[in-house]
């Protein structure tokens, strides 16, 4: 008899079985929901469609075959965040975009961008730093303090009072259960920040860009990794996975199709549920 996932079967082949199950088998559990409309073959259509109230479970009562998935965007708004809403929107799933403060003021459109964002039912916003550290990372978390401010003025300037953070450039995490820092530079940063208030979330699974700033690589090469990731309990919290890629990698119809079919192809596996950073487990506790 084959065990099931939850008992870290040795069958590891669970998502190269895919190709064989009925669309029939499509999850909507979490923030996800049916779609009765026929899906477009564009995908870069010329309007935002409105999404739909959007159905919530019960935060506790998720099987015990089914593993959580966190979807989060990074840098928005940006190139390509009206190609991430149309791909939520035609599956119906919920994600979390993680802004930076000067993005939203740096044209009109990206002004515009944010009001769609805010908009959505779908998606959760969370502060990303005002200046994304100007991109000299090393200069930035030199100064714990001038971090926490920057922290402070995207959060006012967004209206981001929930207070649920990323560091720019950095896989970092300070939850009460949760202390990783990637490089040891910026740890008294983090700790400040954590100090102020800030719940900050890293990320367990990352999907890169190329040289070109397109998805690297196809969509069966990252589900393989979340195969790899669950079987061998990689997460931070297990059963639980953050997974990251970036609005500005998804202004290609190569890229648009890849992230696309990757959802897709998580919820027909019936093994999912996708849930916004805020049900992350203990992240709402209040910081010690």
């Amino acid at each position: 008899m084959r065990k099931t996932f939850a008992e870290k079967s040795r069958n590891k082949t669970f998502l190269g079985m895919l190709a064989v199950m009925s669309a029939t088998s499509i999850l909507f559990h979490g923030c996800s929901r049916k779609n009765d409309k026929k899906e477009s073959k564009k995908l870069i259509p010329k309007e935002h469609p409105v999404a739909k109230t959007v159905l919530k479970t019960d935060k506790e009562n998720i099987d015990s075959d089914k593993r959580v998935i966190y979807l989060t965007f990074d840098d928005g708004p940006n190139q390509g965040t009206e190609n991430l809403l149309r791909i939520l929107n035609k599956r119906n799933v919920c994600a979390t975009a993680f802004l930076v403060g000067k993005h939203v003021y740096g044209s009109k459109r990206q002004k515009d961008d944010l009001e769609l964002l805010r908009k959505d039912p779908l998606v959760e916003l969370a502060n990303h730093s005002f200046t994304h550290a100007h991109n000299k990372y090393t200069d930035f978390y030199k100064n714990p303090e001038a971090v926490v401010n920057d922290f402070n003025i995207a959060k006012d300037s967004l209206k981001l009072y929930d207070k649920i953070a990323r560091t720019p450039g950095r896989n970092i995490w300070r939850l009460n259960n949760i202390n990783v820092t990637d490089l040891k530079s910026s740890a008294e940063a983090a700790n400040k920040l954590k100090q102020a208030g800030y719940k900050v979330v890293g990320w367990d699974l990352e999907w890169k860009p190329t040289n070109k700033m397109v998805l690297k690589g196809k969509h069966e090469e990252m589900l393989k990794k979340v195969d790899s990731i669950f079987f061998n309990d990689l997460e931070k919290t297990s059963r639980h996975l953050v997974f990251l890629t970036h609005d500005q990698y998804l202004t290609d119809t190569d890229s648009v199709n890849e992230l696309d079919l990757f959802i897709e192809k998580l919820q027909k596996s019936n093994r999912f549920v996708f849930k916004r950073i805020s049900e992350y487990p203990k992240i709402n506790e209040v910081l010690n």
